[in-house]
């Protein structure tokens, strides 16, 4: 399945490639503060979480104000608990939109890939929306917050209550 949504990755970034406007690559990293939010309400202290983030993107434009921007970062999420700590390979394919020369708005989907600990009671996969706004300080250099929404229960099945990811990312980046 890794294979197959690297494979994925690559045929996305050599499709848009081929016809985009313009295209720009780069690198970004921040930090994460994460919670788990549990239906029903969880029994144990449920604290949020504290992590970092770094991925690098392409951004792919498709016309003079709208950018596709897939991205490809690994962030630490979950709770702060032990047992709700969660690493992901994460996914974002998200529609940038220019407000102005400096501000972007960017909303899309997100898949997740479990980084370690299989059969743990985690599922392998999730899946999220993620929506954020990004400011350019230079040419190259740029700020950006995202909020991301799991849409999926990140809990298998046999579990008796629900649990779902949330994470709000502070980054900064530079494109090439």
């Amino acid at each position: 399945m890794k294979k197959t949504l690297l494979f994925f990755l690559l045929v996305t970034f050599s499709a848009f490639y081929s016809f985009s406007q313009s295209t720009k690559y780069g690198v970004r990293a921040g930090m994460n503060v994460s919670n788990m939010d549990f239906d029903p309400d969880a029994s144990f202290s449920n604290q949020h979480r504290n992590g970092l983030m770094i991925g690098f993107f392409g951004e792919f434009g498709l016309s003079k104000s709208v950018a596709f921007a897939p991205e490809l970062q690994f962030s630490s999420e979950g709770s702060k608990a032990t047992d709700f700590r969660l690493d992901f390979i994460q996914i974002p394919a998200m529609f940038k939109f220019r407000l102005s020369e400096k501000f972007h708005l960017g909303l899309g989907p997100q898949a997740g890939i479990k980084v370690y600990e299989h059969e743990d009671g985690i599922k392998n996969f999730v899946y999220s929306g993620v929506g954020g706004i990004e400011f350019k300080l230079s040419h190259t250099l740029f700020l950006d917050a995202r909020y991301t929404y799991g849409f999926t229960n990140v809990l298998e099945d046999d579990v008796p209550f629900e649990g779902r990811n949330t994470n709000i990312q502070f980054g900064f980046g530079y494109k090439f």
